[in-house]
């Protein structure tokens, strides 16, 4: 493997890192937003903030989702550059990521990493955590039996 190419996926190999870095503290600043909320209602009693937490969940998703999204199509033209998989000819040091679509591999599709399994799993937990403490909250005063 000439020096080029160990450059290329040098290159393609930290912007991968990047990308994962970033899903990660996407995840932590969601859980971080989400136990401000739950703070906030801790000290209004308002179960309102408690329904608002879903909100910054749903977009943290979607913003995990795309950087996850990206990450597969840099993994793809690593896989390429490196020979592993010839999916597309990929010139020295170029980085086609906008040709790596759903056409050529249902991975690259933002709905597939939208609904891979670690953000399905930690998104969608703990938007039915919310849901139910925030329905909880509500009619708790029905809830509570009497002796």
């Amino acid at each position: 493997m000439d020096t080029d190419k160990t450059k290329h996926l040098e290159f393609i190999q930290n912007i991968i890192t990047r990308m994962n870095t970033n899903s990660f503290q996407i995840k932590g600043m969601s859980i971080t937003i989400v136990a401000a909320f739950l703070a906030f209602y801790a000290s209004t009693s308002n179960v309102v903030f408690i329904f608002l937490g879903i909100i910054p969940t749903l977009l943290f998703w979607f913003l995990d989702s795309y950087y996850l999204q990206q990450e597969r199509k840099f993994r793809g033209v690593y896989e390429d550059v490196a020979g592993l998989k010839q999916r597309l000819k990929i010139r020295p040091f170029d980085m086609p990521i906008k040709e790596y679509t759903k056409a050529i591999d249902n991975n690259f599709s933002f709905w597939k990493a939208f609904l891979s399994l670690k953000n399905y799993l930690l998104y969608l937990s703990i938007i039915i955590l919310l849901i139910i403490v925030g329905v909880l909250l509500t009619y708790r005063d029905c809830l509570i039996i009497n002796k």
